[in-house]
């Protein structure tokens, strides 16, 4: 009898494990859905480019945070004004360096204030916004771009710095919907 009730609690907290995994792979997976986009979907399908975009998202999580008021470490703001003339006489190649340059120091500074906050809600956000820039980041490496296939050095832009997790996510959202998109709409002829 003994052995059956061992058993039975064996496979009770089999089956709570079982839902504990569950509920973490859903949890992962949602977060995770879009991760895999391929380039050519994220430069053919705005659909996908939308659902990859979690600005919006994050800014609705900050105000349920009080502790994201100011960060523990100044990030660069990305450089998000464009001087059409000046952008126009850059390559594709030089746009994209633009971009990943933008992008390389967010994702270096939020992981330098992410390493430096305490568990909870404000250390949650960073460590999703800092694998949605890397989301960015590989999908805007990957992307195919005819021509010259030489290295372009970014001239990198010196944003201002700010603990402002608001004013981040701000300037994360103009250059996805500024840079990023005007060096998508120049690709999707290839769609």
């Amino acid at each position: 009898m003994e052995d059956n009730a061992t058993e039975d609690l064996m496979w009770s907290q089999g089956m709570d494990l079982s839902r504990v995994l569950v509920v973490v792979f859903s949890m992962v997976a949602s977060e995770l859905s879009h991760v895999h986009t391929r380039p050519i979907d994220f430069v053919c399908d705005s659909d996908a480019r939308s659902m990859l975009n979690k600005v919006k998202d994050f800014q609705e999580e900050m105000k349920n945070c009080s502790a994201v008021d100011a960060l523990p470490f100044s990030i660069q703001l990305p450089c998000v004004g464009i001087h059409k003339a000046t952008w126009e006489r850059k390559s594709v190649h030089e746009w994209r360096a633009d971009i990943l340059l933008s992008l390389e120091t967010l994702a270096q500074d939020v992981q330098s204030a992410r390493t430096l906050s305490q568990p909870g809600c404000r250390l949650t956000l960073l460590e999703r916004l800092e694998r949605n820039i890397n989301n960015y980041l590989l999908v805007v490496k990957l992307l195919h771009i005819e021509g010259e296939q030489v290295e372009h050095q970014a001239e990198g832009c010196q944003g201002q710095r700010s603990t402002d997790l608001g004013l981040v996510l701000k300037n994360f959202g103009l250059l996805l919907i500024g840079k990023l998109e005007w060096l998508i709409s120049e690709l999707e002829n290839g769609c």
